[in-house]
Formats: C-alpha cells, structure tokens, sequence
C-alpha cells in the first residue's frame, strides 16, 4: 500500500517500492556525513557497497537510477572528478562500443540464430548434454571472439524461445504480435511457464559460466587479458601456455560441475524443458519451416554469411570489437532489405541501458581510483613473500574484482607488479608469476557476483533477466557451486602446480625467459 501523496516524491523512481525510495534518499544524506565525520576512504567504500546494492535490487528498480545519483553525488563530494570519471570512460571506449553497435548487431542474426538454436533444442533432449553443449560452445568462443557478445547471442536465443511459449500460452498464433512481458495475457499453462524459466535460468547459468571459463585461456579473451600480456611482453602463444597450468584444470572443473549439478538437481539446474513447452517449440519449428520463403532462405544465408565475418573480423582482429558490430550492422541489414530507421532503431534497444549503467559504474571505479581504496590490499600482498606471495595475489584480486570491476583490478595491480620489478623489488620470473595470479585471479573467482564480470551484469540487466526472474540474489545462489569449485581448483593450480609445470614450458621452448630490459622498453612503448 502506497503511503506517499506527495506528487513529486510519488514521480521519484516510479513504481519502484517506497522502501527502495526511502533507503536510496538515506544514501544520499548519510553519503556528506560519512564524508565529514569518518574520511573519504569510509565513504568511497560506503559508496561501492551501495552500489552494490542497487544491482541486487535490479529487479526492483534498473540501476541505473540510483546508481546514477549516488556517481552523481560522489562528484559533487569531490571524492572523484568529472575528468576522471571521463579518463576512465575514454580507456574503456572499446567495451562501450562493443555495446552500442555488437548486441545490435547480433540482433540482427536473430532469425538464423533461433533457426540454429531451435533445431539444438528439439534434436537434443538430455539436458546435461544440452547444458555441456552451451556452456562448452560459450567457453570456445569467449576464448576467441568477446564474452560480452557471447552472452548477446545467448540472451537474444533465450528471449526467442520464451517470446515463443508465452504467445502460444496466451492464446495467440505464432504470426501475431505480443507483449511476452505481460503475464496477464496467459490463458493456460502457468506451471509450465515456471518450469520453462527455471530450465532457461539454468542454461543461462551454465552458458554465462562458460563464458568465464574461455575468457581467461586467451590473450584476447577479456580486456585485462590484453593488458597483462602486453605489460607482460608475451604473444598470444605465450599466454595460452603461460596461463594452461590453470585454466585448463578450471576449465576441465568447470564442465564437470555441469555435469554434477544437473545430476544433483542443485536449485533450478537439472530442470528438464517442460513436454508442453518442446511440443509448442517443435510446432513452431515446423511451422517456420512451411512458411519459409526462397526470400527468408536468402536472409538466413546473409546472417550466415555475417556470422563468418564477424567470427573472422574478431578472431583476426581486424579492427575493435565495437567497429566490427556496425560493420555487422551495415552488412546485415543493407543485404537483408532493413533499410527503416525505425527498425534499426529496435535493435539499439537492448543495449543502450546497460551501456549507460556502465558508465556510472565508470564514475563508481573512478571513485575507487581516486580515493585508492584497494591500497592497502596492495601493499598487504607486495610484503608477503614465496608462494604466500602468489596465491595471495590470486585471491585479493578474485575478492576485489566480485565486488567491483575486474579490468580495473587487473590493470591496477599489473601496474603495481611492474612497478614492482623496474624497481628490483621483485625478479622477472616473480613477475611472470604474478602476472599469472593476476590474470586468474581477475577472471574466475569474479564469478561469485554479477558486478564481477561483465558479461554477468550485462545478462543480470538484460531484457531477459525479469522474464526468467533471474535477480541479483538467485544469480549468486546459481553461480556459488562454480564460485567454489573454479576457485578452489584455480587456487590448488596457482600454489602448487605453476612453478614445475612453467620449467617445463621453458625446457620446450613454448615460452620465453624475459629480461628486466625487456620490461623497461615495454613500460616506455606502454607509457606512449
């Protein structure tokens, strides 16, 4: 029952709960008396800790509303500043553009992407075969092409079906226009609809882990991967086998943990696709295959056709990730007859949100930066020494990049590590090591929470995420098994098994003994 009557506070965050309106208006007065009375750095951390929150509540209002206002507070509090909130918007340019144009274009391939998926999903029934074939064909292609578009292509397959059931359901033909978002509608199996959302919950899951479990194989796998490597001096050769003695053992893990939590029945996983729910998919199938004219054939072969370029653009890198989305863009629609702005506009709707939720968070790292709130982590790590040393920096950057942005970690605490070695604090093999925890550190255990990889907050703040109820809270419940096992198996792989296995990686030649001078002509071409 709604108590306010006031006009202005009703308008405030809409129809979001008044206890979410009162709890984010008490940030904003608390935020100056924590700043006045306890310092900035409590109060920076207050800050990421509220921001927090607003993702958990992500189904009760989108983020960035009172994300938005929390940034905008902390730069009026001069706890950042509008410069470096754009210095870190200008060095995540790429990830941005990514957005903009990538999940646009992958909207784009919508009709040969459920064309693909809907023949998986009626051919495949057993649902461990089904998760391992999602999560293992999301761990190929982060290692290769972006997490970010993976997930873009999960998520719109994912919209598809459920578009697909909740029409039917609601008494309406496949031809027809609908509102899937509007369960009103639903003449008939609302059961079903559940279990259909706890089996699309579960593929997601496992589609999203295995995102994670590519992206940290390869030098182009995720941004901070870049990163490292180029600090580090190593190719895309050298990182693979430079990071294998870990990610290997994760990545073998991770697909056995889909395999026993389908078999366990561990929350929504083990969830099998409702007999209803196949027969109307497989209606729906049959029925585009009737329909489909010589000119639907031709888009589909288009998409296809684009598909392989965006597959070759990325792999090759041909230019950014973000360019190669509106070249995605421009091929598909110029040679599948798109040509209304209104129906390329459609496919901008997507992504827009989350992209300016990510530049708030943007604003919120700024915040870390500028207030140096993962010092004394840093100089706590630094001062410990042997293998103490390196697992401990595997496990302070797993525990910072869960609670905030793992590009930034890994960028912060490379810096740091080569700092470090110019100054003869530590040796070129130390470094390496390092370099190492760094990587794996940033990337696996960051898939405890949503706010740790972005691929996860983007799916957590998809159009997807309220029709399958999947929020912030649920996210982490499904996403704990792997949490565990992936940083257990990580943390075992960094303290024991790095040192013997990279001596023998040297005896074979397969990666490279780097001197100190290396590293200072790599600090100099970095620092232009």
């Amino acid at each position: 029952m709604r108590t306010l009557t006031n006009p202005y506070a009703r308008i405030f965050m809409g129809n979001s709960p008044e206890w979410y309106k009162f709890t984010i208006i008490g940030f904003l007065i608390l935020n100056p008396i924590i700043l006045a009375t306890m310092g900035p750095y409590v109060a920076g951390w207050a800050l990421v800790g509220q921001f927090i929150f607003t993702l958990a509540m992500a189904l009760k209002c989108y983020p960035l509303q009172p994300g938005g206002l929390l940034a905008i507070e902390a730069v009026f509090m001069k706890m950042t500043s509008p410069e470096m909130v754009y210095h870190e918007i200008e060095m995540n340019l790429e990830v941005i553009l990514l957005l903009v144009f990538m999940v646009a274009g992958i909207y784009f391939m919508k009709d040969m992407l459920m064309y693909i998926f809907t023949k998986l999903l009626i051919k495949v029934r057993s649902k461990i075969a089904l998760s391992l074939m999602f999560s293992g064909s999301a761990a190929v292609m982060s290692a290769f092409l972006d997490a970010l578009t993976v997930t873009a292509v999960i998520i719109t397959i994912a919209v598809g079906f459920y578009g697909i059931y909740h029409k039917v359901a609601s008494g309406k033909e496949f031809h027809h226009d609908h509102d899937h978002g509007d369960d009103a509608t639903l003449t008939f199996g609302h059961d079903d609809l559940e279990t259909f959302r706890a089996f699309l919950r579960s593929l997601l899951m496992h589609a999203a882990v295995g995102t994670a479990l590519g992206g940290v194989c390869t030098l182009v796998g995720e941004p901070q991967n870049i990163i490292i490597g180029n600090r580090a001096g190593w190719d895309f050769i050298e990182f693979f086998f430079r990071m294998s003695p870990v990610t290997i053992p994760v990545l073998i893990s991770g697909l056995l943990t889909v395999i026993v939590l389908e078999k366990v029945k561990f929350l929504d996983y083990g969830t099998e696709l409702p007999e209803n729910v196949y027969k109307i998919l497989a209606e729906y199938e049959a029925y585009m295959d009737s329909k489909r004219t010589p000119m639907d054939n031709a888009k589909l072969v288009v998409q296809g056709i684009v598909a392989v370029w965006l597959v070759i653009g990325l792999l090759f890198h041909f230019a950014a990730v973000g360019i190669i989305g509106l070249s995605v863009i421009v091929l598909a629609t110029a040679f599948s007859g798109v040509t209304d702005e209104h129906a390329i506009g459609k496919a901008f709707e997507e992504a827009l949100p989350f992209t300016s939720l990510l530049v708030v968070f943007f604003a919120v790292v700024a915040v870390i930066n500028d207030q140096k709130l993962f010092q004394p982590v840093t100089d706590w790590v630094l001062s410990l020494e042997g293998t103490g040393q390196i697992t401990s920096l595997y496990l302070a950057n797993g525990f910072l990049s869960a609670i905030s942005d793992n590009v930034f970690v890994a960028t912060v605490y490379v810096g740091e590590v080569q700092n470090a070695l110019l100054n003869g604090v530590i040796d070129r093999d130390t470094f390496d090591l390092m370099s190492v925890a760094i990587n794996t550190g940033t990337n696996i255990p960051s898939v405890a929470t949503p706010n740790g990889q972005a691929a996860f907050l983007f799916l957590l703040t998809s159009a997807i995420a309220p029709l399958i109820r999947l929020s912030y809270g649920r996210m982490v419940m499904l996403a704990l098994p792997y949490t565990i096992v992936m940083t257990l198996v990580g943390y075992l792989a960094v303290s024991n098994l790095l040192v013997p296995y990279t001596d023998v990686l040297y005896d074979k030649h397969l990666i490279n003994h780097h001197t100190v001078e290396e590293m200072t002509s790599d600090a100099v071409k970095n620092s232009h």
